[in-house]
């Protein structure tokens, strides 16, 4: 459809429909706009990326890049001072409005579209400098009213300081669409089929997908968009439009993927003519199901290998050995107890992930040691078990001080798998990825199940031993020994609690670090009182007690201070390879440059991700390989939450780090390495093999 036929099609809607909407329209704006710098100042020479905000009045809706059906897309002409530039405008992925028999591709309720504005290099600081745009944009319910506004916003030049609104240019930037890592081939017959070779995105299974042509003409709009899935890809099927027919040629447009639990992610994408395979377009997904259960069972058993979950399942296992031919059922009740502990908590943990992303937080798995008071409080709480076993303290219930017989009861064994499951969060093992991936892509009652089954499978080794009488003969035999193992296991777990105060150092900065130092010394204080008045006189005790209340509320009150704790940009890279952190504008434009690239997803609180980096990427042949091949290596840090990284996650099926993506030069897709990596998986894919 010609942009002449579109305004008349527009001017028709506004004639039919003015009569009856007339009483009901008021002449007042239906969109506010305004400019918004990223920054407080713009360097001489530097860029500084400008929001154009439009805040739309409910049920009207503006205009993408290419409107649909009928429409016309919003314009923004800048009139800047000599000297100065401004970049093409980005565009946020759109949503298909239907209008009577057509569709529309636009905007509702709120909307940034991006810009980058350039200094000359002669700019002077101290001054002020005000960047003016003439916008204009068609907003449309019943009738379609054009709307203008001249709008102006201040710029000083100077060194950028402050970034003015974090978490609106964040999510604004998570709304562009990325550039596909995927080929993508279309057939056009009887339907118009997209098909993109992913198998990530096969795996993962988008709950629904969408595609927006750039041309108009290319894909009939109103016409359903049904998803299917072959072994190696997604195929999106449509009804091709007559100038597509015609003119064949490439189809270009964005790719929108929605998850079940509200997610989105958006791929900028090329599609060439070519063969489509066979696709299943029954998206009821009963073998996808299966088979993530299965994953998610095996991840739960190898998640207990984790380094902090070790000491923890050691301590409570070999307590459990001191039942062994004496209270066989009273093992078995605490197994259980341990079992129902810990997997309660893989389904609360479940709630909550799939809770915040309905609400439309960009998070995935480990997202509760993305925020510095959740992981100052487990550190808090690894620094207190390790006093427990060294023997500072006991709590009646939990295990006590005649530890070589006693276990705690089904209270302790229950917490126990409670806090096993704490601990082992941040971690993920082989197969969890593609389990959670496909789980945060599905409806509620799916994923749960997922997370249901990963909690069994967590389970099972100590359920096992607990009820298996030869396993538990296999246990060594209770005696004084195992006083002194459980005192060795508690320098884990300061170890734990050390690693993670580096962690909060990485989040939060240094004085982050002296608040959690003095909570720290509190709780060690309030331990000791605890264990050094239990022996007294009532009145002792009394005391003692009360004095590690009040140890607890300075430990809390410490945390406090880390509410408004600032975000940093960790910058984690112990490989010793020169690095840069990830964004996709900077993988687009190495990849432009035919530079080979490495990605890696990562976090400072990911064990696996650490061990990783220490025994494949720090190793002298990987580093040099890197050197010889030229290799941008590319960081993408997820300590702190970043809906960048999240949707770079989320597009190849995962919820959490770590993941590691190599683009060879000149390749289309990255190659996905292993989430347990070795130096000689890296030194093979980088070398093609």
């Amino acid at each position: 459809m010609t942009q002449a036929m579109k305004a008349v099609l527009t001017l028709f809607f506004a004639l039919a429909f003015a009569a009856p909407a007339a009483a009901q329209i008021d002449n007042l704006p239906k969109v506010h706009a305004r400019l918004i710098a990223e920054h407080d100042a713009i360097a001489p020479g530097g860029s500084e990326t400008i929001a154009f905000e439009q805040v739309i009045r409910p049920g009207w809706h503006t205009y993408w890049r290419n409107p649909g059906d009928v429409g016309q897309p919003t314009t923004l002409d800048w009139k800047l001072p000599a000297g100065w530039s401004a970049g093409p405008l980005q565009w946020p992925y759109p949503k298909r409005l239907p209008v009577g028999e057509y569709m529309d591709f636009g905007y509702e309720s709120r909307v940034w579209i991006l810009s980058t504005v350039t200094a000359p290099p002669d700019a002077k600081p101290g001054d002020v400098v005000r960047v003016k745009a003439a916008a204009s944009w068609l907003v449309c319910q019943e009738v379609c009213v054009p709307e203008e506004a001249t709008l102006s916003l201040p710029l000083k030049i100077g060194t950028p300081r402050a970034a003015t609104d974090v978490a609106g240019f964040a999510a604004a930037r998570a709304r562009l669409p990325a550039p596909s890592p995927w080929a993508a081939r279309y057939r056009l017959g009887d339907t118009l089929d997209l098909f993109v070779a992913a198998r990530p995105l096969a795996q993962a299974h988008p709950s629904r997908a969408e595609f927006f042509p750039l041309r108009d003409g290319a894909v009939n709009g109103p016409a359903p968009q049904t998803m299917g899935f072959a072994d190696d890809g997604l195929v999106l099927r449509m009804t091709g439009a007559k100038k597509l027919a015609k003119t064949g040629g490439p189809l270009e447009g964005v790719l929108v993927l929605h998850s079940a639990d509200g997610s989105t992610a958006a791929l900028a994408l090329k599609a060439m003519p070519g063969p489509v395979p066979d696709a299943n377009f029954d998206t009821g997904g009963a073998t996808g199901l299966l088979w993530a259960l299965l994953l998610a069972f095996a991840g739960g058993l190898i998640l207990n290998l984790m380094p902090c979950v070790l000491p923890i399942l050691a301590m409570k296992a070999f307590a459990l050995s001191s039942l062994s031919g004496r209270d066989r059922a009273e093992a078995v009740r605490e197994s259980f107890a341990y079992g129902v502990g810990a997997i309660l908590s893989f389904v609360s943990l479940g709630i909550a992930l799939l809770a915040l992303r309905a609400g439309g937080d960009a998070i995935g798995w480990g997202f509760q040691l993305q925020e510095p008071l959740v992981v100052a409080g487990f550190a808090l709480l690894m620094f207190g078990v390790g006093l427990n076993l060294s023997g500072a303290f006991e709590i009646a219930g939990f295990g006590g001080g005649n530890g070589l017989t006693h276990v705690g009861g089904m209270a302790g064994s229950f917490f126990t798998g409670v806090l096993a499951v704490a601990v082992a969060a941040p971690c993920t093992a082989p197969f969890m990825a593609a389990a959670l991936g496909f789980a945060l892509t599905q409806p509620a009652t799916v994923a749960l199940a997922v997370f249901l089954v990963l909690g069994i499978g967590f389970a099972a080794p100590f359920v096992a031993i607990g009820v298996s009488p030869t396993l538990m003969r296999a246990l060594p035999r209770p005696g004084a020994w195992m006083l002194r193992f459980k005192q060795a296991l508690a320098f884990a777990m300061y170890a734990t609690a050390a690693w993670l105060v580096w962690v909060l150092a990485q989040q939060a900065g240094a004085n982050a670090v002296a608040a959690i130092a003095a909570a720290l010394v509190a709780t060690g204080f309030g331990a000791w009182v605890w264990g050094a008045t239990r022996a007294l006189s009532p009145r002792g005790r009394g005391i003692g007690a009360l004095l590690t209340l009040i140890a607890i509320v300075a430990a809390l009150s410490c945390l406090s201070f880390l509410k408004a704790a600032p975000g940093t940009a960790s910058g984690i890279n112990v490989t010793g390879i020169p690095s840069e952190p990830y964004s996709a504008a900077r993988l687009d434009a190495l990849r432009a440059q035919n530079r080979a690239v490495f990605v890696n997803a990562t976090a400072a609180w990911c064990i696996t991700c650490l061990v990783n980096d220490e025994t494949a990427l720090s190793r002298a042949r990987v580093r040099q390989a890197f050197a010889d091949k030229h290799v941008a290596y590319l960081v993408a840090d997820w300590t702190r939450r970043d809906p960048a990284i999240t949707a770079l996650l989320s597009v190849h099926g995962r919820s959490g780090v770590p993941l590691y993506l190599y683009y060879a030069p000149g390749a289309s897709t990255p190659a996905v390495l292993p989430q347990i990596l070795t130096e000689g998986e890296v030194l093979a894919a980088l070398e093609g093999r």
